[in-house]
Order: C-alpha cells, then sequence, then structure tokens
C-alpha cells in the first residue's frame, strides 16, 4: 500500500495526528486516545502503518507474557507531497475532501465527549469568512500562514502543551473574474 492511500483513512490519519511530535506511544496507549475506536481496530490500523513505513518501533517491553511496542511516526513519510496533490483527480480531490471532514467530526466529537471539556474554556474555533482575493493575495497569505503553522508544527509534548488540530481549508467559492478585454 503507497503512503496516499495509508493515510486516506480516518483511523490511521488519526493515529497520524496522535503520534505528532516525536511521541513514542503503545497501541494501549494510542486507545485511550482514539477511545471511539475499537481496539481491534487500532491495533490493526497501526500494523498496517508500520508495515507501510510510516511508524517505526521505539522500543519494546515485556508485559505479561506478551510483547509491547512503542511505536514513533516517521515524519518524513507521513506526507502527500504536492506532486501527488496536483496530479490527483477532480474526483479524488471529492474524496480527500470528505474524509478529512470525517476525521475531523470524529475527533471534534471525540473531544466533546471527554469528561470536561470545554470549548469556551478551550478557545475552540470554527469559524468561515469571505475573502476577496487576488492571485497574489492569496499566494502571500498562503505564504503567511504557512510561515506561522511552520514555527509550531517542531513543538514537542511538554507538561504544559496539549495536542490541537488546525484545519485550515481554502478554496475559491465563485469563478475567478474573466480576464483581458
Amino acid at each position: 500500500m503507497n503512503t496516499v492511500d495509508l493515510l486516506l483513512h480516518p483511523v490511521r490519519l488519526r493515529v497520524v495526528h496522535a503520534m505528532s511530535g516525536g511521541r513514542a506511544l503503545t497501541t494501549a496507549q494510542l486507545c485511550a486516545l482514539l477511545p471511539d475506536v475499537s481496539t481491534a481496530t487500532v491495533y490493526r490500523h497501526v500494523g498496517l502503518l508500520a508495515d507501510g513505513g510510516l511508524l517505526e518501533v521505539d522500543g519494546e517491553q515485556r508485559v505479561r507474557g506478551a510483547v509491547e511496542r512503542r511505536y514513533r511516526l516517521r515524519r518524513a513519510q507521513a506526507v502527500i507531497d504536492a506532486g501527488t496533490a496536483a496530479s490527483t483527480s477532480l474526483e479524488d480531490h471529492r474524496r480527500v475532501f470528505a474524509l478529512a471532514m470525517a476525521i475531523l467530526m470524529a475527533e471534534f466529537n471525540a473531544y466533546l465527549d471527554r469528561d470536561h471539556a470545554d470549548p469556551a474554556a478551550d478557545l475552540v474555533g470554527y469559524r468561515q469568512h469571505a475573502l476577496w482575493l487576488s492571485q497574489d493575495e492569496r499566494a502571500e497569505m498562503i505564504g503567511e500562514l504557512r510561515e506561522v503553522i511552520l514555527s509550531r508544527l517542531g513543538n514537542e509534548p511538554s507538561p504544559t502543551r496539549t495536542r490541537h488540530l488546525l484545519s485550515p481549508i481554502l478554496f475559491p467559492a465563485e469563478d475567478p473574474p474573466p480576464t483581458g478585454p
């Protein structure tokens, strides 16, 4: 299975999200982070990600006679490059977008199902803004957003940090204005 096929599954992508920040987690710890997903499903998808080279074994220990593995995300392997995205069909873009929305819903529902979920205190946001942008303005804004996001992508887990999910979505809501005379 190639990287795109591995990543384009709701459970596997949620595992990748949970493993971000250089975390080394056991499958049991992943199950605790994804309480809405059955244990057997998490184990199956962790196995697929490991077989596909997106997760590597970080360590092993014996627990009650069984070997428990800690996995770490191989970040360089867990990306879909721009060339792949550019050659994707419109139908595949529909499928990927629907998957992204399904994952976002699952993650948000898991958040709301926590005992102490407090969207106001956690500054949860889901705003949409209509922006009027030229091609140059759009490119400049994307560059600025990338800068801000990339400056924080390297943050590792710590006692003062909580993992957040950021899902910027940008697409033209209308056809571009005609060019020329």
